[in-house]
């Protein structure tokens, strides 16, 4: 008996295996056959094996980035668990110097002729430059494996298959999304259109696959209880994420690039209850911005945690919070936000108005409170300011100045590189202050800063309660 009951357990464990996604180590998916040749890059060739298996190929996908002069770079993704090893070889020119970035992952490749390999042990989102080349690199996105896959026949999900998938409300290129549904994008799958969230309620948009080129990636209006997860966001006319006056949003493991203006990543207006994790943005706008009041949207917005990811701005702001609100009432609140462990990859920008890594400017009637940024990782950016704290009205884009700035704390902040611009602290006046900044082992080429004049601060007027902890 016992011995037949071993049999069975064998049996069904077998099965399982062959039916579930659990089992897999390692998952690489295919281009639909109609973009094979329209989306490839053949800048880098890119293969991926558990170790001591068989080398599989992983399509490399052209991405466009840097609005200044749009660049053609490449992205290949693919799921894992266990350990990967990864072999990569560079197809034109030589190879002198090879970086992966972030560099707080801290992984050393080898590197023999025109060919780079490593191992990763765990889901990464990197970027391998070759001879320091930004604009022409190569961006991995290795994931952990799906743990279930919808069913394509259930009546509640709305199931995109491998292939090239077409809007069907023209025009605007629209997948309308209702209440209650799932969106699944395979890996294998590209859509062509934006996916349009209006007044709907506990919708999951999950997968591995491409929405490519649409108008914004997602929209979502007047909804509650939305979930992203997963999926690539390539080249949108506007925005990656479009959030507006909604509520219990969680925006996970989102990959994003964009190279056109007012293309920001993930622009949220008079949203509140966020949460964005493990998410890499490279856009050529704000990758992260948090307003208030904005064009159909109204109310405050709170309680935001982003956490684990990583933000590249080839122009303007990797996190930006407070430039737009309500100037027909007493104003709008924002408040109760936490950025933990982010690797600021870049910040490129001329325009004074729009320098800072970590910007908060409130304008427009807004108060901005509660706002706290640690263990936050800055590489060496080409221009910009690694803090940004003013209350103004910049008639670019306000009619009144922010009410004021208050209680925000930057704990274990490092920044390694040069050519930063002083960054600013500064009020509008005695009623429209800042009040209460905190800096807790903040670190500039490696070395802890202590007062403003060492961390290259300039604190304007209408500032008060500015601390550094020692």
């Amino acid at each position: 008996m016992k011995k037949f009951l071993f049999v069975f357990v064998m049996f069904v464990c077998f099965i399982w295996a062959g039916t579930g996604l659990a089992q897999d180590s390692l998952v690489t998916y295919e281009v639909p056959q109609k973009l094979f040749y329209s989306m490839h890059n053949d800048d880098f060739t890119v293969q991926v094996r558990t170790p001591g298996g068989r080398w599989k190929d992983a399509y490399e996908y052209n991405v466009q980035v840097d609005m200044d002069r749009v660049q053609d770079a490449s992205m290949v993704y693919f799921d894992f668990s266990g350990t990967v090893e990864v072999k990569i070889r560079k197809n034109n020119g030589l190879v002198n110097t090879v970086d992966i970035r972030p560099l707080s992952y801290k992984i050393a490749p080898e590197v023999k002729g025109n060919i780079i390999q490593f191992t990763l042990d765990k889901p990464r989102n990197i970027s391998i430059e070759v001879n320091g080349d930004r604009l022409h690199n190569l961006h991995l996105f290795a994931r952990a494996i799906e743990k279930s896959r919808p069913e394509p026949d259930d009546p509640d999900v709305v199931y995109f298959g491998p292939g090239l998938h077409e809007a069907p409300d023209k025009p605007g290129d629209v997948f309308q999304v209702k209440s209650g549904q799932t969106v699944y994008i395979h890996g294998g799958a590209v859509l062509k259109g934006k996916l349009l969230c209006n007044n709907v309620k506990n919708v999951r948009i999950v997968g591995r696959g491409i929405i490519l080129e649409p108008e914004r990636g997602v929209e979502i209006r007047f909804s509650e209880n939305v979930e992203i997860d997963g999926i690539h966001v390539v080249n949108p006319k506007h925005y990656t994420v479009y959030g507006g006056q909604s509520r219990g949003l969680k925006i996970k493991n989102l990959a994003s690039f964009s190279c056109r203006g007012w293309s920001d990543g993930i622009d949220l207006m008079s949203c509140s209850d966020v949460e964005i994790d493990g998410v890499f943005m490279r856009n050529s706008d704000d990758c992260i911005a948090i307003y208030a009041h904005r064009w159909d949207f109204y109310g405050d917005a709170r309680n935001y945690k982003i956490t684990n990811s990583t933000l590249w701005a080839d122009i303007a702001h990797p996190t930006n919070i407070g430039a737009h609100g309500n100037t027909e009432n007493e104003g709008d609140t924002i408040e109760n936000i936490t950025f933990s462990n982010i690797d600021i990859l870049e910040h490129d920008e001329d325009d004074p108005c729009c320098l800072g890594a970590m910007a908060i400017v409130a304008a427009d009637n807004n108060l901005v409170r509660n706002v706290t940024y640690e263990d936050i990782r800055v590489e060496d950016i080409q221009e910009g300011r690694l803090f940004d704290l003013r209350v103004l009205n910049n008639p670019k884009y306000n009619t009144r100045p922010g009410r004021s700035i208050e209680n925000i704390y930057f704990k274990n902040i490092t920044y390694k590189g040069s050519g930063v611009h002083p960054s600013q602290i500064e009020g509008y006046n005695k009623d429209r202050a800042v009040n209460g900044v905190t800096f807790e082992n903040v670190r500039i080429n490696g070395k802890k800063v202590t007062s403003p004049e060492e961390s290259d601060i300039i604190i304007g007027d209408f500032v008060k309660h500015v601390k550094f902890k020692k």
